[in-house]
């Protein structure tokens, strides 16, 4: 494609490695554990994968144009991407985040040329939602709103890319799959695919505590926290409740293990834990979202 050709550095996006995770608590005869490496990915995080195929689509069928700014929320890996990727094919990017975003994140949004705003962090990452949207609809000529919690070519990026390789990868043999909702695009992407590949599988979804929360991951309990819209419920077959420490207590166990990674996959990995308490055999497959260096500013490794 041209528009990659004339950007090659994002053709390295996708592809990740999956590898076996084998910690204390998780192993169990007859069942293997996977997570898929997306850090590897240029951008450090999974969001590589649908911001290019969004900024491509917007593109290729011109409603992103060279006077038009790109404009989204972001916790911030999303805005990593957005910087990144539209920086190299020539586009303005602007970034709805809120305030307690973590440093590193800022500063690699700013290092692609990005430009951030922030809300209260005390409102959540909604009001940040509602703040771009704001935006969005008081300058339609001058933003292009990518609006990640309803674009369907986010969680399509993850139908035609992440859930492949893992049925690939696996050898189609995967029986569980482990995620959670930020924009909810990697779980109904990954879900739907897998789903239709091979009916029987399991889809586990992790609700992280309201407060503090898990950056990077979505409460949905009570009727004013926002759904995305993008976010398919059917696919999700159980729900696990993760607290933040116990997050941080699976990324502290995988960072001796040579795997380091943010909180979030931390929060996987529980999620992983109680499916391996469950079941006797099975191949459960998950994805480590970022890496931990993004979180050296915050409590995770303090």
């Amino acid at each position: 494609m041209p528009l990659i050709e004339a950007a090659p550095g994002l053709s390295l996006i996708g592809n990740t490695p999956l590898v076996p995770v084998s910690l204390p608590g998780l192993s169990k005869p007859g069942v293997e554990i996977y997570a898929k490496v997306e850090y590897f990915n240029p951008g450090g995080s999974i969001k590589d994968r649908p911001v290019l195929w969004m900024l491509l689509s917007a593109i290729l069928d011109g409603r992103l144009t060279r006077e038009r700014t790109v404009l989204d929320s972001s916790s911030g890996n999303a805005g990593i991407a957005y910087a990144m990727i539209g920086g190299a094919l020539g586009y303005k990017v602007k970034l709805i985040v809120p305030e307690n975003a973590s440093e590193e994140r800022k500063k690699r949004i700013l290092a692609h040329g990005g430009e951030l705003e922030f809300t209260d962090a005390i409102e959540g990452y909604d009001e940040a939602l509602r703040e771009v949207r704001r935006q969005a609809e008081a300058d339609p000529e001058k933003y292009f709103f990518c609006d990640q919690y309803s674009n369907e070519n986010n969680w399509k990026a993850h139908y035609h890319t992440t859930a492949v390789e893992i049925l690939e990868q696996t050898g189609r043999k995967i029986t569980h799959f482990v995620g959670g909702v930020g924009t909810g695009g990697t779980i109904t992407g990954v879900g739907r695919r897998l789903k239709e590949e091979l009916p029987g599988i399991e889809v586990t979804m992790i609700l992280p505590d309201a407060f503090p929360g898990i950056e990077g991951l979505k409460p949905m309990e009570t009727e004013d926290d926002i759904v995305p819209e993008i976010f398919d419920e059917a696919v999700v077959d159980r729900k696990v409740k993760v607290g933040i420490e116990e997050a941080y207590d699976m990324c502290q166990a995988l960072a001796r293990e040579g795997l380091f990674v943010g909180q979030s996959s931390g929060g996987y990995l529980r999620g992983v834990q109680d499916v391996v308490e469950r079941i006797d055999e099975g191949v459960v497959v998950t994805v480590l979202n970022d890496i931990g260096e993004r979180y050296f500013s915050t409590s995770l490794w303090g």
